[in-house]
């Protein structure tokens, strides 16, 4: 029976090297088939990630859609209807951003282009007013004479030259624009699907695995899905109430101290602040360089301004309102949002730290678990004896090879 086991262990072994073997050997052609799998499972990926986004703020509808009602028309429309109100929602917002972000930012653009030139000519003409500061300088601005319509004449005629590539290359544009306008259409259809008949499908996953799946491996399993799961709910609750919360005050403040673009920065500030610790300073540069269009000292005390509702939020708001939610230290939301980007870019930032409060949660409890046991706690060791031999009285089996006391 054991040179039975031994010879399955050691066949096995041989499979697992072999295929091992064959990986390495064929690593290229493995690659390009998980990218083709990859493309292929993209929209059904991206629909498991919005249904699971929907069904926070679903979840939370449906609280609200007629809740004792346990039978008849509301009950039957209670899905539906918190589904539709759901993708309403996520739509009013993006909408509202964009409607206040874009127009500003573009008008900002344009004043940030004709202001270069003015900016370049008043500090040419104050380095010249105080060459005895800066001779150097002065003497070499003065030689350098810039034509800035022949400037912009010849970026015209670039942009131009460039039309013919661009136009041969707008065929393979369009088409993965419509390919990933498709693959969107595909995930949202099949979001929707999974939303409305999220209890089968779990039940029938839940029945799946209980035929397959060994139970230690089930609790395992359900441990490690059920810690997921709270980490990234409350990271996406918490984010985007700090978000909301962090964009009001910022455009209340802004209003209060009478800064220009106060409905822009505050929603474009909003809506950077999703992405942790970084995203409120990313969306505070764009105000500042917005600001100094039109006057640098209000740039200068937006950036005073900035500091301290940063530190508001790092220090009262994010530990409150996410922080706690997370159960993650802020050392390592730091270091998970540093190599989320650094991996994937902005989705790292956004996926690294639930990711890693659900890594920090399993890791810690494991911890408390072994360390609780007690010190001298061992494995029972395995007999080798045989089943129904007679015990000594001293605990020892007989081999019952004639050494019994006659």
């Amino acid at each position: 029976m054991e040179n039975r086991k031994m010879d399955l262990r050691v066949v096995k072994y041989f499979f697992l090297a072999a295929a091992l073997v064959l990986c390495i050997r064929y690593f290229d052609v493995l690659l390009g088939a998980a990218g083709k799998l990859w493309e292929i499972a993209v929209p059904l990926t991206m629909g498991c990630v919005i249904a699971y986004v929907l069904n926070i703020i679903m979840r939370a509808l449906e609280r609200l859609y007629f809740p004792k009602a346990q039978k008849g028309l509301a009950q039957k429309t209670r899905r539906p209807v918190c589904i539709v109100l759901s993708l309403i929602l996520i739509v009013a917002v993006i909408y509202l951003v964009f409607q206040l972000v874009v127009p500003e930012l573009v008008q900002a653009i344009g004043i940030i282009g004709a202001g270069i030139p003015v900016l370049f000519e008043q500090a040419t003409d104050w380095l010249s007013a105080n060459a005895e500061i800066f001779p150097g300088i002065a003497e070499e601005l003065d030689s350098l004479q810039i034509d800035w319509n022949g400037l912009g004449q010849n970026v015209l005629n670039y942009l131009k030259a460039g039309v013919g590539g661009v136009l041969n290359s707008t065929v393979s544009i369009v088409s993965s624009v419509v390919n990933s306008v498709i693959h969107f259409v595909i995930a949202l259809i099949f979001a929707i699907y999974i939303l409305s008949n999220k209890e089968k499908l779990s039940d029938q996953g839940k029945r799946i695995v209980r035929a397959y799946v060994k139970p230690r491996w089930r609790k395992t399993g359900r441990r490690i899905l059920s810690t997921a799961d709270q980490a990234f709910s409350s990271f996406i609750i918490g984010q985007m109430t700090e978000a909301v919360i962090l964009g009001t005050l910022c455009t209340v403040g802004m209003f209060l101290c009478r800064f220009p673009y106060a409905p822009m920065i505050g929603a474009f500030i909003g809506a950077t602040a999703l992405i942790p610790i970084v995203g409120a300073y990313l969306g505070a540069a764009v105000g500042v360089i917005m600001i100094m269009t039109q006057d640098p000292i209000k740039a200068a005390l937006f950036i005073v301004f900035i500091v301290v509702l940063q530190q508001l939020e790092g220090n009262l708001i994010y530990p409150k309102v996410v922080g706690s939610s997370i159960g993650l230290p802020g050392i390592w939301v730091l270091a998970a949002v540093t190599v989320g980007g650094g991996l994937l870019g902005i989705p790292g930032m956004l996926l690294g730290v639930p990711t890693a409060a659900a890594v920090y949660k399993l890791l810690a409890a494991d911890v408390n678990e072994r360390n609780a046991r007690p010190a001298g706690k061992r494995k029972p060791q395995r007999s080798y004896q045989k089943e129904g031999a007679p015990v000594a009285a001293g605990g020892r089996r007989y081999s019952g090879r004639g050494n019994e006391k006659k």
